[in-house]
């Protein structure tokens, strides 16, 4: 799968340890954000990088992370087409997938250890969406897009 993954510069560390892991298991990586830890770069053009790849076809899901995960999960959630879920468990993350079809994970490197975060991005890349019901919710949220962000 292609996966876009960018991060403000509080993110890099553990932007770098997933990026790592997920190419071990085949995944191919579009890369973005902060080039450092010590750098500042913001979380606002992070989540926008994320988000224009997938609309734009050039990944099929998104992982942003910056210091808490809620500002870049904000900014990315301003993308009509961009459902972006900020999780800190695996749970929350299969849910996000199988109930939401969210197709952006956000996560905070200053609330979720390295380990955790793993398992999160596990839990995110396993899970498929379970249509039925969920569909009905998920197309109410197109719908919303559509009204909200008329061109």
């Amino acid at each position: 799968m292609i996966i876009s993954i960018a991060s403000d510069h509080a993110g890099y560390p553990l932007r770098r340890s997933v990026c790592d892991y997920l190419t071990k298991q085949g995944h191919t990586i579009v890369e973005g954000g902060a080039t450092s830890a010590e750098v500042p770069y913001s979380y606002v053009l992070a989540g926008q990088k994320v988000s224009k790849d997938i609309l734009e076809g050039n990944a099929e899901r998104g992982i942003v992370i910056c210091g808490t995960g809620i500002g870049i999960s904000m900014v990315a959630n301003k993308f009509p087409g961009i459902r972006c879920a900020l999780c800190t468990n695996e749970y929350m993350a299969r849910m996000s997938r199988q109930h939401n079809d969210a197709n952006v994970l956000s996560m905070g490197a200053r609330v979720v250890g390295s380990s955790l975060a793993l398992g999160i991005v596990d839990a995110f890349m396993s899970e498929g969406f379970d249509g039925g019901r969920h569909q009905t919710r998920v197309n109410d949220i197109k719908e919303q897009e559509k009204d909200l962000f008329k061109s």
